[in-house]
């Protein structure tokens, strides 16, 4: 009798998260919408003289549609100089053939540098210490290798940095898959469960976040909050950097634009991986916040908490409710970025799948980046096992 009285309450504390994930759902898909429908930052000084600035470029391998993304960058509609540097670690990666024929083509100057130098555990970040030491320009714009962007992105961003009072800008990011059906189940995992959740808990203050996507600074600004270098060994760099720049009493500013993040994962493997590396990632570095998003996973909730109440019509009704949500963000996300990762069937089994890393999160403290297996401290900070 104990135990039954036990999952009945536990179903229909579940019924109720499931509820408030439903709602939430809607919430966000609104609050995307409408932020991502809103003015880019004009800055006065910064819009009347294009400053000069230099794009940096970590890479590593030749992942699906890296000279594409490579491209994007160089062939931007912007009045100023570009210089873009592209940082490889090993002249033997595959990388530098591509590097070398985006290098040989139109547009900005690109400058490859080949450079193994490492200062930490975090080698994307040894990677960024080493092209910043060969940057020409006042202005430093990074984003990871697989990020594409639009013709203006260029112009949005660094109008945003011109704002008053702004010491970086980041960009909000949509998936898109190019290899096959795991690639395709990463890109809804972003669309559909990063972005309106990014959105909603800046909208609520819940979160300050700052992305690989794109990173852009003032060399003054880097200086002051100690290079790089600093975050030589940091696992989450992008979000490290900027917390140290908000600790200046700057604010990193996220403009109502969206690149792409190019997903290439090939395998079931591969995919879990990955994600696994970002969720223990947001495990580390806001804990509370991590345990709270439980209430997000509404489907899965819905579905274990119709289990434990015997299949009764109410629980059923809930099932359907998530469903309906969910798709109705799926189609909002969609219209508003013109990004349509997958098709709305998928999502049960997409939301299961990310209700799964979630719980697996919890399990330990090992990640995979790189092929290299670390063991993350509480701090956030990457050792070699």
């Amino acid at each position: 009798m104990i135990l039954a009285a036990v999952l009945l309450a536990l179903g229909w504390a579940l019924a109720g998260a499931a509820l408030a994930g439903t709602l939430l759902a809607v919430i966000s898909a609104a609050l995307t919408e409408r932020y991502l429908a809103g003015p880019v930052g004009l800055g006065p000084a910064f819009a009347s003289t294009s400053p000069d600035v230099s794009l940096i470029k970590p890479l590593h391998g030749a992942p699906a549609g890296l000279a594409r993304s490579l491209e994007s960058l160089r062939d931007q509609d912007y009045p100023g100089e570009i210089e873009m540097l592209l940082g490889i670690q090993d002249g033997g990666d595959a990388a530098v053939a591509i590097a070398g024929a985006v290098a040989g083509g139109p547009g900005a100057k690109v400058v490859v540098v080949v450079d193994p130098t490492l200062h930490g555990a975090n080698r994307k970040v040894s990677n960024l210490i080493n092209i910043a030491a060969a940057a020409s320009h006042g202005i430093l714009i990074l984003s990871d290798a697989d990020i594409r962007v639009e013709p203006g992105y260029l112009r949005a961003v660094v109008a945003e940095l011109g704002e008053s009072g702004v010491g970086a800008v980041s960009c909000l990011y949509v998936g898109e898959g190019v290899v096959g059906p795991w690639s395709r189940m990463s890109a809804m995992g972003i669309n559909y469960n990063f972005l309106p959740n990014a959105v909603l808990g800046k909208a609520l203050g819940l979160a300050h976040p700052c992305f690989g996507s794109t990173i852009a600074l003032r060399r003054e600004t880097l200086s002051a909050i100690g290079g790089f270098e600093v975050f030589a060994d940091s696992l989450a760099d992008d979000y490290e950097i900027g917390r140290a720049v908000r600790a200046l009493g700057l604010k990193v500013a996220i403009p109502p634009i969206v690149v792409t993040h190019v997903c290439d994962e090939s395998s079931a493997w591969a995919l879990l991986a990955h994600e696994l590396r970002w969720t223990r990632t947001v495990w580390r570095i806001d804990a509370p916040g991590h345990v709270g998003s439980l209430v997000t996973h509404a489907f899965p909730l819905a579905v274990i908490a119709a289990a434990l109440l015997g299949f009764q019509p109410a629980a059923l009704g809930l099932i359907f409710t998530t469903l309906l949500a969910r798709t109705f963000l799926k189609l909002r996300i969609d219209a508003v970025t013109g990004a349509r990762a997958g098709p709305w069937w998928l999502l049960p089994l997409r939301d299961v799948l990310s209700f799964g890393v979630f719980l697996v999160s919890f399990l330990g403290p090992n990640v995979t980046w790189q092929g290299r297996r670390f063991r993350v401290d509480r701090d956030g900070v990457l050792n070699h096992r």
